[in-house]
């Protein structure tokens, strides 16, 4: 079944739909992993977008589940440019078609992913349409006129700075993951938490104590934590306000460590800016310099928004940088505790290089202030 996706640029691409017939809307952006197709998909921090694979075959192992970073599908459509169905793996139960189609996603393949990437890293993210079995008669030769009303509606869609995308993907209640409260016991504000954050903090033994990201001061005070972590999540940080909040009142009374959207909340909430990239990093094969220790580590990224180098002087020690672009990837402010990254330590998918470094500090940071 043939299908469509429009740019707000007026690029119209014509492929093959897959997954569930209909429409979908968000703010087109590309990854650039080989493998983790699984993980990308159900990341809460791609709320809002229609996240395109730059790596030609998608499909091959199938989906088994056990790599879900949340209880489905998060991203509004699915761009690649070619999809395996006949799934080869031991623990796959499903094909990445049936997917989709299940959780009620459209996608679309066969389109040059390639000259879309690059349209993307010349001009920016843009907004977009998939249309897939909807409303267009591709039998008639002037087909393209049905595509205009498809371009105005890419077009006409918020900006996804303008969208609380984090009361989305938040929970709805706090709950709390058993630990050792001698292990430290941690506050959580979900933004969009990854469940490999999550697993890594249980590895180290940690009381989880996990709330929403429009919870109030007291509740949070209520778990008596001995640290607090602002997680990823989707969208502008600065829409962040409440969250924002509660890392200024716990400054300097808790140790903070921030990952990813966390890590720019963060960063505002203690003076700094924050600026929209151009095409952002999503992949699991970005270099990140240490210049504080020294050492390069390959990590794994999805962002749009980065923290201003110029707004963080004299506010927070700026530790780490992205080798290809120079942007904030880390700082600390070692009087107040603060730790924060901009990229993914417990990776899910990709290397695991930071996961033991960035754990290991909280364990340590957390002893240091008990």
């Amino acid at each position: 079944m043939q299908a469509i996706l429009a740019l707000d640029d007026g690029t119209v691409v014509r492929g093959e739909g897959f997954g569930h017939p209909g429409i979908a809307l968000g703010e087109l952006v590309f990854a650039t992993s080989f493998t983790g197709y699984e993980e990308m998909l159900t990341d809460p921090s791609y709320k809002g977008q229609i996240l395109m694979l730059t790596y030609p075959l998608i499909g091959n192992y199938g989906v088994s589940g056990d790599r879900f970073q949340s209880d489905g599908i998060q991203v509004e459509g699915f761009v690649v440019r070619e999809r395996f169905d006949s799934h080869f793996h031991y623990r796959s139960k499903r094909s990445i078609e049936e997917f989709l189609r299940d959780e009620r996603i459209p996608g679309i393949c066969e389109v040059d992913t390639r000259m879309l990437t690059r349209r993307i890293r010349e001009f920016g993210t843009m907004k977009a349409c998939i249309v897939y079995d909807v409303g267009i008669d591709f039998g008639r030769e002037d087909w393209r006129d049905d595509v205009e009303a498809y371009i105005e509606l890419a077009r006409s869609q918020p900006d996804i700075s303008s969208i609380d995308l984090i009361s989305k993907v938040t929970c709805e209640r706090p709950y709390m993951i058993r630990g050792s409260a001698d292990a430290g016991r941690i506050a959580l504000i979900d933004c969009g938490v990854k469940r490999g954050i999550l697993r890594s903090l249980s590895r180290r033994n940690f009381e989880i104590f996990v709330f929403p990201a429009h919870s109030s001061i007291s509740s949070v005070e209520s778990c008596e934590p001995d640290a607090l972590l602002v997680s990823n999540g989707p969208g502008d940080p600065k829409i962040a306000r409440n969250v924002m909040e509660i890392v200024r009142h716990f400054t300097g009374k808790l140790p903070i460590f921030g990952i990813c959207l966390g890590h720019q909340i963060t960063a505002l909430a203690l003076g700094c800016n924050t600026f929209k990239m151009k095409f952002g990093h999503r992949g699991a094969n970005q270099p990140v310099k240490d210049v504080k220790r020294g050492k390069v580590f390959i990590t794994s990224q999805n962002h749009g928004f980065a923290v201003d180098e110029s707004s963080a002087d004299g506010i927070v020690e700026l530790t780490q940088f992205n080798a290809n672009d120079g942007t904030v990837e880390g700082f600390e402010e070692e009087y107040l505790g603060i730790y924060c990254v901009q990229y993914h330590p417990e990776a899910n998918p990709g290397p695991e290089d930071t996961e033991k470094i960035f754990f290991d500090n909280i364990l340590r940071i957390i002893e240091r202030w008990k």
